[in-house]
């Protein structure tokens, strides 16, 4: 999936999340973009990549794209960092769900992610799409509405 999906993906995620929890809806839906982000640190050409192309470059050298920081193992390494240093509950919640909305879309990939790595069984759900194709524009139009629906559901107490 490209990046503006990802965001939007970390957006819905994120404000989804806040439906179920007491968190601040906007630190959460920060963080869920940023964290709908981190996964593709792997790739230089990515909107993270690009801002940390040094590295990017290392990490795509070690490890590879859609591996290592699209696995079980990388999202329990950031929760644990998360917890450890990270006093604000909503931004631990919504940094996670946007990286857990990343995983998702990436599994509906034809190139799938390394979801168990170090294992190299790629995960991908049974019907894939091509990244950037007419079934992305589909699925970010989907999850731009829904965003809406739980951004309102989210702000209605501003309301």
């Amino acid at each position: 999936m490209t990046g503006k999906t990802h965001i939007l993906g970390g957006i819905t995620a994120s404000l989804a999340y806040a439906q179920f929890t007491n968190h601040d809806p906007i630190i959460m839906l920060g963080a869920g973009v940023i964290g709908a982000l981190l996964p593709d640190i792997c790739h230089s050409g990515s909107k993270v990549g690009r801002k940390l192309p040094l590295l990017s470059k290392l990490i795509n050298m070690v490890f590879g794209h859609r591996t290592f920081t699209h696995s079980l193992l990388f999202l329990v390494i950031v929760a644990t960092l998360l917890n450890s240093f990270v006093p604000n509950e909503a931004l631990k919640a919504g940094f996670l769900a946007g990286m857990v909305s990343h995983y998702v879309l990436d599994m509906a990939t034809k190139n799938g992610i390394k979801l168990l790595y170090p294992l190299s069984m790629t995960v991908r759900f049974p019907l894939t799409t091509r990244t950037g194709g007419a079934v992305e524009n589909i699925v970010f139009s989907i999850l731009a509405l829904l965003s809406f629906y739980f951004g309102y559901e989210a702000f209605s107490f501003y309301l």
